[in-house]
């Protein structure tokens, strides 16, 4: 069956440069390949990442008036994505990331919100008919709080499952908790919001628990080239990761998320099954560089024989 997923969140245009390591303080350095622009935001990734699994999948965020996301509405499209929600902000441009990535495939990046912090409770208003004939509702924090909120309570006033990754990492207020039916931060995230280092098997249990005794169902804590920790009140495991040769994980844990919910049946609760077909999908992204360009389709993550 295929799922009806909506994503609600930020659309950014990616500032991209590549440098052998990271400039100490004070210090300069020169590139050998100057900056490229591509399509990025936390939303538009998982977005595009749910529509390459094949998902039906609508997307709601909000740009600028000055176009220069434009270029990103062709892959958009391409993915089969629903962009009839993606409103334009009149006060705010299209925000943008500025990412650096080193020779090891580490990234820094720093984030201007833009018109995806213009978003409010009454723009996701124009997309209640489609929250509520979904079956799961993803959301990140690159877009104001209370816009999150609104979304959820149409979700939970139909039934639809709420999904949060709270990324960037930020505190959570007990309003948006108690709306929550899966989360999915990676450690550090998780950390922030339990005030428990995630450091060992212990600790995660103890992360897993502070998030089911507010009434999430569904805890999945990802953990990098370590694979996924996953809890739910009745069960627990860790789900390994592909080992790859890893180019620039940017975009990884977003691949992993539209993988994850393309695949995830809240009323089977396959876990296993969909965080497996996730980690293989984040593994094709690592061996890339950029972010919705290293996103794989379907067919490259599970080939037709």
């Amino acid at each position: 069956m295929t799922q009806k997923v909506v994503i609600l969140g930020s659309t950014n245009v990616d500032r991209f440069l590549s440098v052998d390591r990271y400039a100490k303080p004070g210090e300069t350095l020169h590139v050998d390949q100057g900056q490229q622009n591509y399509g990025g935001g936390k939303g538009a990734n998982q977005a595009i990442a749910t529509a390459r699994m094949k998902a039906d999948t609508t997307f709601i965020s909000k740009v600028g008036q000055d176009g220069i996301a434009d270029f990103m509405f062709e892959g958009f499209a391409e993915a089969g994505l629903n962009t009839d929600y993606v409103l334009k902000s009149d006060t705010a441009d299209t925000g943008q990331a500025f990412i650096t990535v080193d020779a090891k495939g580490n990234n820094m990046i720093y984030v201007y919100g833009g018109a995806n912090m213009t978003m409010t409770p009454e723009d996701v208003e124009k997309a209640a008919s489609v929250i509520a004939e979904a079956d799961y509702i993803v959301a990140q924090l690159e877009v104001p709080v209370p816009a999150i909120i609104r979304a959820f309570e149409i979700a939970r006033e139909h039934g639809v499952t709420t999904i949060l990754n709270p990324a960037p990492a930020s505190t959570l207020s007990e309003e948006l908790l108690t709306l929550i039916d899966v989360i999915i931060p990676n450690e550090f995230e998780s950390e922030i919001l339990s005030g428990i280092p995630v450091e060992d098997e212990p600790s995660m249990k103890k992360n897993v628990d502070y998030f089911l005794n507010l009434g999430v169902k569904v805890v999945l804590i990802t953990l990098g080239e370590r694979g996924t920790y996953y809890a739910t009140k009745e069960t627990s495991g860790l789900v390994e990761a592909y080992r790859v040769k890893v180019v620039d994980t940017t975009a990884a844990g977003d691949t992993f998320i539209g993988a994850f919910v393309s695949r995830f049946d809240i009323a089977a609760m396959n876990i296993e099954e969909a965080i497996d077909f996730a980690n293989k999908a984040a593994s094709y992204t690592v061996q890339k560089s950029g972010a919705q360009i290293s996103i794989p389709w379907l067919d490259e993550v599970e080939p037709k024989e």
